[in-house]
């Protein structure tokens, strides 16, 4: 009996009651045992399942990118694949439903697996799947590549053109290309079962496959010797799903994986307390709001900054302008601005003078003055109750770029010295010998505001715990090692300032922002940064150049510098597409010295959760640049809130790259403009407003 049995890394995610059954092949993705179906999941999925089959372990995360899309990320491991040990792959893999299923036709894909990466699994296929009944669903398909390896037939696209005939040899080895010269070419094979809903937990399939894992058998390794799989699946309504395959050989295979949808959050408005109540207003001392914290009678009515803070709002500055309470606050609770703007708005109504008939409310970060959002006073008590209450207040709100200098009566600064003492998390993925490394440990940030856009800080490591530094995979890269040192750093380094930066903010002209950032920018790199962003606040499109000059710090982690210096800097376009969308181009020159671009898409979810994906193409030919050909990789980020569904802004993520190499490598540097205001300006400010009045 073959058998393996992992354990999902984010199981304690919460999830709401099953919402859709992804039925997840061996590959991680829609499917019967290991062919493909013409399914997709639900718009916003993601998934990530663990699967070992034929001494063959799969680690997969899916994501459903469009309703009629979905793409994803496999880290595979082939035990014995060669005299040197194990094969461990990583691919990426894209499906395109292209009809629905309706109640004459099946649902029609077309699919690509391994399209990005060595090319062991390399294969395409056109599938159809079509429901019987409510319970009992049948799929056929037509497969190339790998998908062919078992009772193959010349090729029927043959007609179009000749050189679909033959499919040209992929070696597996440097990989990472993208392998449009083998795309449906050469022969071509049928595959095809049934799936039965025993239950709207329990799943059952039967299979017959088309892969006879030739490239395995070639070399040694185990294979699966028939062609008919069977597999049964359980669901529980925590989001865990349980598989377990069998073989007509009879080898025995098992799956666990998990899905989630970033669009459903599992917690509520219910979870983070009532915002202040409009009604009765409150009549206060003209001068309450504006008395410094600690110097007030305990007597006399709340302040504002008091008031303020009891709502996660830090007031930076207040002065009433006529009949207009001016407000500078920042938000410091509140996963989206609009409804830290609805919560400063009523706290506002019910200090404030008679005589104040509306509230302009600016937000800022770190003392930057980013968008301005004025409210009628009447609006808000008048818009309260009404069951479209946010939209309409949208509509009435006027939302401008803010003036570019600070607030005119800022109250005096409480907070000029920061501090927290947090543990921290870092890990390496895919590193052949060992394909999860870690480091833990604490870590001590400190922070100083001399004066209001300037913030001197520091972080500060110790770690506790690691393997990272237990690697002995010595890079072989050509280029300067701008980031292959990554071990090294790791190995040489116990205390470690990990940041040791000043940073200046600041508004040079309307609709601009601006930075200037010098110090130990980050754990590889010192100099200094500028950048200027042009966001204009009712535009999708955004606008940024970066400039900088920097040099290598020492392996140790400490204040030393190497030799090694390079100047470097991009132009870069931003776009919002809608739907949660966004497009960034950065064009200009890399650590290494390379010249090029790198291209990024994210989708965000009005939950928090950002999901996404990058490629970055230089002048570096994929030969120099070694394994993996050209950089690329996956984002995720998950706000706190939808762990714990206590409101929050702080999030977690990582990156997930295929492989770390030298071309294509940017500066890591803080506060990168765009993403530093985006969620304060017109559009998101918009899709957010639903939080208005919670």
């Amino acid at each position: 009996m073959k058998a393996a049995l992992t354990v999902c890394a984010i199981t304690s995610l919460p999830s709401g009651p099953a919402h859709a059954d992804p039925r997840l092949s061996t590959y991680g993705t829609p499917g019967l045992v290991e062919m493909p179906t013409a399914d997709v999941m639900e718009d916003g999925q993601l998934a990530l399942s663990f699967s070992r089959f034929a001494d063959t372990s799969k680690t997969t995360l899916f994501f459903q990118m469009l309703p009629q899309v979905y793409g994803a990320f496999r880290y595979s491991v082939i035990d014995d694949f060669s005299v040197n040990g194990a094969l461990y792959d990583r691919s990426f893999d894209m499906h395109i439903q292209l009809t629905k299923e309706t109640e004459r036709w099946p649902a029609i894909a077309v699919g690509l697996r391994d399209f990005l990466g060595t090319g062991v699994f390399s294969s395409e296929y056109l599938v159809a799947t079509k429901s019987l009944t409510p319970s009992l669903r049948v799929t056929a398909g037509l497969g190339w590549g790998r998908l062919a390896g078992r009772g193959g037939f010349s090729n029927p696209l043959d007609v179009l053109a000749d050189r679909f005939g033959t499919r040209p040899p992929i070696v597996v080895g440097q990989g990472g290309d993208v392998n449009t010269d083998v795309w449906f070419r050469g022969d071509a094979a049928l595959f095809g079962g049934v799936s039965w809903d025993v239950t709207d937990r329990l799943n059952l399939a039967l299979e017959y496959s088309s892969d006879n894992y030739r490239t395995e058998r070639t070399r040694g390794a185990t294979a699966l010797g028939s062609e008919i799989n069977v597999g049964a699946k359980y669901r529980f309504d925590s989001g865990l799903s349980l598989a377990g395959y069998g073989n007509g050989d009879g080898s025995l295979g098992v799956q666990l994986s998990f899905d989630v949808n970033p669009r459903k959050a599992p917690f509520h408005a219910g979870s983070e307390g009532a915002g202040t109540a409009l009604a009765p207003r409150l009549t206060y001392a003209v001068t309450s709001w504006n008395i410094p914290l600690g110097t007030r009678d305990p007597r006399a009515p709340m302040d504002a900054p008091t008031a303020l803070k009891a709502q996660g709002l830090q007031l930076d500055g207040l002065q009433q302008r006529g009949d207009t309470l001016v407000a500078h606050i920042e938000n410091q609770r509140w996963l989206k601005q609009a409804q830290a703007v609805g919560r400063a708005a009523r706290v506002l109504a019910r200090i404030s003078p008679d005589d104040v008939r509306s509230f302009e409310i600016i937000l800022q970060k770190k003392g930057l003055p980013i968008t301005s959002v004025t409210v009628a006073r009447q609006d808000l008590y008048e818009l309260e109750n009404d069951i479209d209450g946010s939209g309409q207040s949208y509509t009435r709100a006027t939302i401008s770029d803010a003036p570019i200098t600070q607030a005119s009566a800022p109250l005096p600064d409480t907070r000029v010295f920061d501090y927290s003492f947090t543990p921290y998390f870092r890990f390496s993925f895919f590193d052949p010998d060992e394909p999860l490394r870690y480091e833990i440990g604490p870590q001590l940030n400190l922070s100083y505001t001399p004066f209001t856009g300037l913030t001197v800080a520091t972080t500060i490591r110790y770690p506790l715990d690691s393997t990272i530094d237990d690697a002995t995979r010595q890079s072989d890269s050509v280029l300067p090692r701008v980031r292959s040192d990554t071990v090294r750093y790791a190995r040489e380094t116990d205390l470690e300032i990990t940041t040791l930066t000043a940073e200046y903010l600041f508004r040079p002209a309307t609709d601009m922002f601006g930075r200037v950032t010098a110090g130990y920018l980050e754990p590889m790199f010192a100099g200094l940064s500028a950048e200027l962003l042009w966001a204009p606040i009712d535009s999708r499109l955004a606008l940024g150049v970066e400039l900088n000059y920097v040099r290598q710090r020492d392996f140790d982690g400490l204040l030393g510098l190497q030799d090694y210096d390079v100047t470097t800097g991009h132009a870069s376009a931003y776009y919002d597409f809608g739907n949660g969308f966004h497009g960034q181009v950065d064009a200009g020159r890399y650590l290494a010295g390379d010249w090029g671009a790198t291209f990024t898409l994210k989708r965000e979810f009005n939950s928090g959760i950002q999901v996404g994906g990058f490629f970055t193409l230089t002048d570096v030919p994929f030969s120099q640049f070694g394994e993996g050909s050209f950089d690329k990789g996956i984002t995720l980020e998950v706000p706190l809130t939808w762990f714990t569904g206590a409101p929050s802004r702080n999030r977690v993520g990582t990156t997930i790259r295929p492989i770390v190499r030298d071309g294509g490598a940017r500066l890591d540097v803080s506060t990168r403009l765009y993403d530093f205001i985006r969620d304060a300006r017109g559009q998101e400010l918009k899709d957010g407003w639903g939080r208005f009045y919670r």
